[in-house]
């Protein structure tokens, strides 16, 4: 089997379990290299995985004629500097969700590679995942009719890095203007495209609650898809329980399911009621690996996650946010 080798940009606390072990375990990848800024860091994660090289500058690494294919996992107001440069390089990439902060950078980066016919993945990895390609399914095979509406509640309540005011990128308004809308939301709201078709248009309404930082914590929306689907959802980050429920409402019945949760998922209609528990995998990114693995090497799949797919949904969450 061809081998395709891998370099790392970005070797922090996401690819210690989600995803640089399953690089590691697809058969048809290979990764050579990692980047982190700091040299020491870097030399600690290649030594632990068994990585022959690491740099702590990334356009040695982009550069490194023995990296094929490059993996940015940095924080999202990094992705754009790095992306266009991978372009330039000529080279496979995927990146981190989200694309970018913003919907301009995010179709930069798309242009940047569609010019140069290079493939772009983008870590929106549910697309992937069996629980939600369960879910496909039975709206695929009609099982709750025609499809209706969809409504996702999710809460949680602050942590103490919020609560003691500690710097965290994720609520840094210039890096995450939503704060952890950006992070969280962005995930579920990718996969209902996946799910339903493209959104066609939304509104939202932002609204910083705490005062614990400067991003938004209580958002809420509401959407439209292209075929006619309607859509709300609301996200809140001051309250005291956990929630995670989407309820996708058809004509002939409902699905119920959480997008982080692990929550067994259930279908019920007018003559079945079903109720599933199918776990993730160790490693959460492994079947998006793989996907990528099957498209570039094995030529026999078409990946559900792309860097088009991924401005879409970067255009979705500046619009929820009042951006555009």
């Amino acid at each position: 089997m061809k081998i395709i080798k891998w370099g790392f940009i970005g070797c922090g606390s996401v690819t210690e379990v989600k995803s640089g072990p399953a690089y590691q375990l697809t058969q048809g990848f290979e990764v050579t290299a990692v980047m982190r800024r700091n040299i020491e860091k870097a030399e600690d994660y290649a030594k632990r995985h068994n990585i022959k090289t690491y740099y702590n500058n990334a356009d040695d690494l982009i550069n490194d004629e023995n990296v094929e294919a490059i993996y940015i996992a940095t924080p999202p107001d990094s992705h754009l500097q790095y992306a266009l440069k991978v372009a330039e390089a000529g080279k496979i990439c995927c990146i981190e969700k989200p694309l970018t902060p913003n919907y301009k950078d995010s179709l930069k980066i798309k242009k940047a590679f569609e010019a140069k016919s290079l493939p772009l993945f983008v870590a929106y990895y549910r697309r992937s995942l069996p629980r939600f390609l369960k879910v496909k399914s039975w709206i695929d095979d009609n099982l709750i009719g025609e499809i209706r509406h969809i409504n996702w509640i999710f809460s949680k309540p602050p942590n103490d890095l919020d609560l003691n005011k500690t710097y965290n990128w994720r609520t840094d308004a210039k890096i995450a203007p939503g704060g952890y809308f950006d992070d969280l939301a962005s995930h579920g709201l990718d996969l209902f495209s996946f799910l339903l078709g493209n959104f066609i248009d939304t509104t939202g309404v932002c609204k910083n609650q705490q005062g614990l930082y400067d991003a938004y914590d209580a958002i809420t929306a509401n959407w439209i898809h292209e075929n006619g689907i309607t859509g709300s959802g609301s996200w809140h980050f001051g309250s005291k329980d956990r929630m995670d429920e989407v309820v996708i409402i058809g004509s002939k019945g409902h699905i119920k399911f959480s997008v982080f949760l692990e929550n067994p998922i259930q279908l019920k209609n007018n003559t079945t009621e079903e109720c599933l528990t199918i776990e993730h995998p160790k490693h959460i990114q492994l079947y998006h690996v793989k996907g990528m693995r099957d498209e570039l090497v094995l030529n026999n799949f078409k990946h559900p996650s792309t860097g088009k797919t991924a401005t879409h949904t970067s255009w979705v969450m500046d619009k929820i946010l009042g951006k555009l």
